[in-house]
């Protein structure tokens, strides 16, 4: 995100906020009835306890902390402790192999175009010198490691492969492991040269040679040492000239099944790297959902049909004429008074239903201190706010939740973004450059893989579209701005609360369908490196490749406590060109286990993960 552009960070000390011990409760389940004797343990204490015979427990933990999940036949769950956590209410699922269904038409095996074109969503899939492996349909067992899974502190592969895998033995360190022809002089063998006798055991006494040995450096039948294939290349010795911080996916081929394709040399295993600048993400955008033969089918709630199972008090309140409606309102307050989500949704109805926008102002003022110090019924009054085009509104909210959560990636690019829509655009890209800054200086955690592609997308495009705003004309030839890599629609999803669980269902024109699960169920792993960095957004590109309407469903799966989630959907269309524009809709998810429609979506389109 680094950009020739010198702009005034913010001055002053960060604060962070002093965490204390609080205690966490709730009710743990299997989705049907409460499972009691599940054990409840923070990771880093060993703090532990039990749940009763109702499913209930508490325990005590900060926030920060992991909560682990354990009960005979179910899968394990992590859950990492916010700042708001008080309440969780897991539901716990059997740990059986999942087999999907499969309806044969002569062969299932997939093309390498096909294979192609997963690959950057499927980490089950590596590239070899002799096409994509399937790690799912592969004969025998592939071990991976994904770039989320790499330490960038390591110096060279070897420090990388020591102790991961069980089986594979390393040897020599990475200072002084090169050999006597030094790593520029490394040999492959694609070039042909003669690879060192098996029969020959003198290459095992030099332990400062760099080696790695996959099936056993003592049997006498199988001395050889694995080989590397390096984006197509193979290599006799290890890599030591690679910056582990580009690799993205690493593989272990270690049966005959798999290493046969490399003939003699692949006899004592395969490592297979791939790296990020010799897999880079394709210009071209394919449509996920043709990917897969996949046709929606069962009932998908509409709008009318969702808002139907409202609140009663919002039934109410829609049901009252205008001498009525004060009474209705003070009726229903009297009895949810505690609660913040009633007053979101009270001002949501007087300020869009009944364009009362001084009632509606005023009954969130008198009850501002239930949202006051929660980032995320904060959040969750910013996206309204947004999506009411009240822009200003929501960048004092946004202020606020940056000051409760400095340690949150989204925290700055929440308030970087209202800066911008509220044309602010040096504030806009000042947040940016902090961000960066706090980030080169270890006070905010690297990533390269989950929320820093959007957030760099969205700062390219500030500089792009702004750069008038930004920097001086004499200054503006020298200011670095990356090309556009997409232009088209642009969707991204934020959700208040990190605890939500949800699968987004994308519907083309065809009716075929592609889902993206966020659940722990699913991807725990992703939901755990969300919580670490501190954000809860995931975006879309369309192109206009396939014309007709989509749809996009949702199927909410709860928050672990009693309390709606709010989805923030922002639709840039003619993304990256000055033409440039956007809508901002907000959905509150209360309706857990039906798929119900989102919002449609008329435009060529090819949709893509990302």
């Amino acid at each position: 995100m680094k950009k020739i552009l010198v702009l005034l960070l913010f001055a002053g000390p960060l604060l962070w906020a002093q965490q204390a011990q609080k205690i966490i409760r709730g009710t743990v389940t299997d989705g049907m009835a409460p499972l009691a004797n599940v054990s409840i343990s923070v990771e880093s204490s060993g703090t532990q306890t039990y749940s009763d015979e109702a499913g209930r427990y508490e325990i005590k933990a900060e926030a920060g902390d992991v909560l682990l999940y354990s009960y005979q036949g179910m899968k394990s769950m992590r859950i990492r402790v916010e700042d708001v956590t008080r309440i969780l209410n897991p539901e716990m699922v059997m740990d059986v192999a999942e087999l999907d269904e499969v309806v044969v038409f002569g062969s299932n095996r997939k093309t390498q175009k096909e294979l192609a074109m997963e690959y950057p969503q499927n980490e089950r899939l590596i590239r070899t010198a002799y096409g994509i492996l399937n790690a799912d349909t592969a004969p025998g067992n592939i071990r991976f490691l994904n770039e989320r899974q790499i330490n960038p502190v390591y110096l060279c592969i070897l420090d990388l492969l020591r102790n991961q895998f069980a089986g594979v033995e390393v040897r020599g360190s990475c200072i002084g492991a090169s050999g006597p022809g030094g790593i520029n002089n490394q040999l492959t063998n694609i070039s042909g040269v003669a690879q060192p006798d098996a029969d020959s055991f003198r290459e095992f006494e030099n332990t400062t040679d760099g080696k790695v040995f996959i099936r056993g450096a003592s049997s006498v039948f199988n001395a050889r040492t694995a080989i590397f294939d390096v984006d197509g290349q193979i290599f006799n010795d290890p890599p030591l000239w690679l910056d582990v911080k580009q690799i993205k996916r690493l593989a272990i081929l270690n049966n005959f099944a798999t290493t046969t394709i490399y003939g003699s040399i692949g006899t004592g295993g395969v490592i297979v790297i791939n790296t990020l600048t010799g897999s880079p993400r394709s210009n071209e955008i394919y449509d996920q959902a043709r990917l897969r033969n996949n046709y929606v089918s069962g009932p998908v709630l509409q709008p009318d049909e969702v808002a139907a199972n409202a609140p009663s008090y919002i039934k109410a309140l829609r049901d009252s004429d205008a001498g009525s409606v004060k009474a209705t309102y003070e009726e229903y307050a009297s009895r949810y008074g505690g609660s913040p989500y009633f007053f979101l949704d009270a001002y949501r109805h007087f300020y869009e239903e009944r364009s009362q926008q001084e009632q509606a102002d005023a009954l969130l003022e008198e009850h501002y201190y239930l949202f006051d110090k929660n980032p995320v019924l904060l959040k969750a009054l910013a996206y309204i706010y947004q999506a009411q085009n009240r822009l200003g509104k929501a960048n004092e909210i946004y202020k606020e939740v940056l000051r409760l959560r400095p340690n949150y990636a989204q925290s700055y690019m929440d308030l970087a973004n209202s800066y911008r829509e509220i044309g602010d655009y040096e504030k806009a890209a000042a947040i940016y450059k902090r961000y960066d800054y706090m980030v080169g200086e270890g006070i905010m955690p690297q990533d390269s893989v989950a929320m820093f592609p959007i957030m760099n997308r969205d700062f390219n495009n500030l500089l792009s579209l702004h750069k008038a705003a930004l920097v001086s004309s004499d200054n503006r030839p020298s200011l670095f701005v990356e090309e556009e890599d997409f232009q088209g629609t642009r969707l991204v999803f934020e959700w208040n609360d990190g605890e939500a669980e949800f699968d987004l269902q994308f519907v083309n024109p065809g009716g075929q369908y592609f889902n993206w699960n966020h659940s722990l169920a699913r991807d725990a792993e992703a939901i755990m490196l969300e919580k670490e960095l501190g954000f809860s957004t995931e975006e879309y590109l369309i192109d206009d490749s396939l014309p007709g309407t989509w749809k996009v469903n949702v199927n909410y799966a709860g928050n672990k406590s009693l309390t709606p989630t709010y989805l923030k959907v922002t639709v840039y269309n003619n993304y990256g060109s000055p033409g440039q524009t956007k809508q901002t809709m907000v959905f509150k998810l209360f309706l857990k286990d039906v798929n119900q429609e989102l919002f449609k979506l008329t435009k060529g389109s090819t949709l893509a993960f990302n």
